[in-house]
Parts: C-alpha cells; structure tokens; sequence
C-alpha cells in the first residue's frame, strides 16, 4: 500500500546471545532512520556507523551496510499503448512492476574501528551478490577471529 514497512532479522550470528554481549534489541529501527521503503529504483549502497548505549552505558558500535534487492509487486502495472487507456478485459501482456527493497548487514561492536567494519561487511556483501560458494557462518567466524592491532602498538 503506502511501501512503509518494517524490517525484519533474517539471519544472525552468533543465533544465541552470548552471556557478557546480549544482540541489541531493535537493531532493525536503527538499520533504517528514514523507515523501511520500497522504492522504484535500485539506490547505491551506503555505510553508516551509529552509536548505540546500552543501560549500563556501554557503548556498542552499530555498522550498517545496505543494499536493494528487487522484489515483485503484488499490484500488476499497466501499460497504456499510443495514449489511450487500456481496458481492464484487453489481451495484452500485463507487466509486474519491479521494487526495490533494501536490505542490511549489521555489525555490532564494542570497538570503534569504522573502516575495519566498511570493509567487513563489503566482503560479505561480495560474496552474498556474486552468490559464491563459501559459507557466511566460515566467513563471520573467520572474521570473529581476526586480530585487530592497537594503532600505533606492535604487531
């Protein structure tokens, strides 16, 4: 109807919280300020970093990488032909009309390492577009791994 929407986690890791780190609650109001919308053509992506503080007031650093997918229309568009309206019992081909969505990967961190975070999530966008063959749970695990080194300090 109106292309307002609400967003929705679809997959996370780790899938249970963990006991010193719980998944912020809401995240997917943050993913969106501007609210979850359908548009008619496919935006750029973008990369935003906000700073959620919890109760205790530690601060989690919230990276948002968004993408838009196509999506099909319920609504069928029509297409009037040389000017004159097409009538609801004409034969002709009905097009769907093509929406984009958007969609986002989250990182969520104690650590503010900004371009550490771009260039995490530009990786798993680059493997969830081009659809290749590497598992996203090795990949997140790999980077849940990665030592990160102080600025400045020794290697």
């Amino acid at each position: 109807g109106s292309g307002d929407g609400q967003g929705q986690i679809l997959q996370r890791f780790p899938e249970k919280d963990w006991e010193d780190n719980p998944f912020p609650q809401g995240i997917e109001l943050f993913c969106q300020p501007s609210g979850w919308q359908l548009f008619t053509e496919r935006n750029p992506p973008t990369f935003f970093v906000a700073v959620l503080t919890d109760i205790n007031s530690e601060r989690h650093y919230c990276a948002c990488f968004t993408f838009w997918e196509a999506v099909e229309s319920a609504q069928p568009q029509s297409h009037p032909r040389n000017g004159e309206e097409e009538e609801e019992s004409s034969s002709s081909p009905v097009q769907p009309a093509q929406l984009f969505a958007p969609k986002s990967l989250v990182l969520v961190s104690r650590l503010d390492h900004a371009e550490v975070f771009r260039n995490s999530l530009g990786l798993i966008y680059t493997i969830y577009v081009d659809g290749l063959s590497v598992s996203l749970e090795n990949v997140i695990g790999n980077l849940l791994t990665c030592t990160i080194p102080i600025t400045g300090g020794a290697q």
